[in-house]
């Protein structure tokens, strides 16, 4: 008895501990909540602080505790778009900012419709009289998109600007497939279909190099002639032609100032200093401060207004089957939210937020019938393309009423893929075999162990097939388009937002805000007074939290030199591309997905390459 009371005691004082450090860890966690979270009193008369270290993402991933609570080191921050906007807008109308200091130093990029919108709202700063001063160690294509509209471009002496275009390698698997023995069975439909290729081949076709080529060239001159109308004075085409001058030992810095390309050279502390000029700064504040609000107390002190006739739903990231945070499209998620506003008969019209390179051909389905159960209501359904809306994003947007699309939007992409991974030559190379017993001509197919046969290969290929006659049908009958030239421009082809206008694929240029203009008038409401509700999940407090940390972390965060980040950038699309290829092989066997479409990236930033790379393919 004595020794069950010496065990019972133990057992009492391992679960007094237990609930001691879940306490503890509780306050811990409540405590950083309430000593991070923003402060909407803090607003102060100065400039407006934006520091854009991270992305900018039309719905931002949600943290989970997992992250919070397991690893040591936060994701790249996710700035929501229209939050952004929103506070740039705002601060060109509030008489207590003075100027904007957008920092572009940890910048990674956003999609090319996104941080136009963003250049937008920053010309709307300089034309209320007041400056936005951008500094950065080194400006690449996308933080140099959003500097263009600054007055004036800071640059460290020791940065650089480099521009280089849409465009570059990406990884192909056939020769490592070999290597290992797997067999990869494709079935596709649509020459331009080259979701696949990493698969199958050791490089680029030529159908799918013709078109991605057609693609990058267009959205390049998208860049350069925002970039230009923001900065006529910028010798733009021949800085991107000739970076390195025609004056010998000049440094980049300098070779960038005497282009045009920034107004200043100086390091943080200079910048500032010019900042303070206009801002003010206070006695004991340090040398490289100045006074002013801090982007995140300034949109605690001016939310996003909440509206009520207009819903916008939101489907971003990657389209997956069931339920999926904010940040990827479950089907299921979305369908029911569009659903339960509809049940609520409060909405007067909807209108859908694409940004999506496709995923499933089911969820795609399941959301796109969720529209159209809402036009039955007779409720306009208006689709607004944001950076991407191709394959399964065009799938769903093909039940718009109307829709929008901005010229550097990428759209298209029509066409169907499923990839079967066998492994019986792996096996081989280990002395393993298989062997069994069937009854009919699918028993145990598709096999994975022995490959699959003739009857499965065209049982899937016809389910291929028929996915993409019912996409080019509902293209066709949606967009009353004939069949024949929808077969001429789908095939897999993805197009720029100007092209696919051209070819009926949208109907006009236009933001979300246009978008949104066209559901009030269709609703017999006037544009000028409506408020749209964005009809997303509320995230908990937990999440909030979570956001708060993302990017805090100063291990998170790129390096601070011009040359490393540059070559980090490139690491963080290498892994990118290793995720994306991960994501396909580990998702449905057929897919309605675009492969040209560029990826936000969402690793961690302090990962090593290697790192990453091995942890995709354990």
């Amino acid at each position: 008895m004595s020794f069950l009371a010496k065990v019972w005691r133990l057992l009492v004082g391992i679960k007094d501990a237990l609930v001691l450090a879940t306490m503890l860890l509780f306050f811990a966690l409540l405590y950083s909540l309430l000593s991070s979270t923003p402060n909407a009193a803090a607003i102060e008369d100065g400039a407006l602080y934006v520091e854009l270290d991270g992305t900018i993402a039309e719905q931002p991933e949600r943290a989970s505790p997992q992250d919070i609570l397991f690893n040591s080191t936060s994701p790249l921050r996710e700035h929501r778009l229209r939050d952004v906007v929103h506070v740039i807008e705002t601060a060109a109308t509030d008489t207590r900012i003075k100027a904007v200091a957008l920092d572009l130093d940890g910048f990674v990029g956003g999609g090319q419709v996104s941080l136009q919108r963003v250049g937008a709202a920053l010309d709307k700063v300089r034309k209320s009289g007041k400056p936005v001063i951008a500094y950065a160690t080194g400006y690449s294509d996308d933080s140099y998109l959003l500097a263009a509209h600054a007055s004036e471009i800071w640059l460290d002496p020791m940065g650089l600007t480099f521009i280089a275009g849409p465009g570059g390698s990406r990884p192909y698997f056939k020769g490592l497939i070999d290597k290992l023995g797997v067999t990869v069975r494709v079935y596709r439909v649509g020459k331009f279909k080259s979701f696949v290729e990493p698969y199958t081949r050791a490089d680029q076709s030529p159908e799918a190099k013709q078109a991605d080529q057609a693609l990058v060239d267009s959205l390049f001159s998208a860049w350069m002639a925002n970039v230009k109308a923001a900065r006529p004075k910028a010798q733009l085409a021949t800085y991107v032609q000739n970076p390195l001058g025609t004056i010998a030992n000049q440094s980049s810095a300098q070779v960038a100032l005497r282009s045009g390309m920034v107004d200043k050279l100086g390091d943080r502390i200079a910048w500032a200093n010019r900042i303070a000029a206009i801002a003010g700064r206070d006695s004991s504040d340090p040398v490289d401060a100045f006074k002013g609000t801090d982007y995140a107390d300034y949109l605690a002190a001016h939310p996003v207004p909440a509206g009520s006739d207009i819903g916008v739903v939101t489907v971003a990231g990657e389209i997956v089957d069931g339920e999926a945070p904010a940040g990827t499209s479950g089907g299921d998620t979305i369908s029911r939210i569009i659903l339960d506003a509809v049940a609520q008969k409060n909405l007067k019209a909807l209108v859908v937020r694409v940004d999506s390179p496709g995923g499933s051909a089911i969820a795609s389905e399941k959301i796109r019938q969720s529209l159209l159960v809402a036009k039955k209501t007779d409720l306009p359904v208006i689709v607004s393309m944001a950076n991407v809306a191709a394959s399964g994003g065009y799938w769903i947007a093909s039940a718009g009423d109307r829709i929008f699309a901005e010229p550097a939007t990428i759209t298209g992409s029509i066409g169907v893929f499923g990839i079967v991974p066998t492994f019986e030559k792996t096996l081989a190379k280990w002395g393993v075999t298989a062997d069994g017993v069937a009854t009919t001509p699918l028993s145990g197919q598709p096999d994975v162990l022995r490959g699959t046969n003739a009857v499965a290969d065209q049982l899937i290929q016809s389910g291929v097939n028929e996915i993409y006659r019912r996409f080019t049908g509902l293209v066709s009958q949606q967009r009353r388009i004939p069949l024949a030239r929808v077969e001429e421009i789908a095939q897999g082809r993805v197009w720029d937002g100007g092209s696919a206008r051209q070819i009926g694929l949208v109907d006009s240029f236009g933001s979300l805000d246009d978008a949104i203009a066209e559901a009030a008038k269709r609703a017999k409401l006037d544009p000028k007074s409506v408020r749209p509700v964005y009809l997303d999940r509320m995230p908990n407090w937990f999440e909030l939290y979570a956001e708060r940390l993302k990017g805090s972390n100063e291990e998170s965060r790129l390096p601070r030199d011009a040359y490393s980040q540059l070559v980090q950038r490139q690491q963080i699309n290498l892994a990118s591309a290793m995720i994306e290829a991960s994501s396909i092989a580990k998702g449905p066997a057929v897919q309605v997905r675009c492969l040209s479409c560029p990826a936000t990236p969402k690793i961690r930033a302090d990962q090593g390459l290697m790192e990453r790379l091995i942890a995709k393919l354990r």
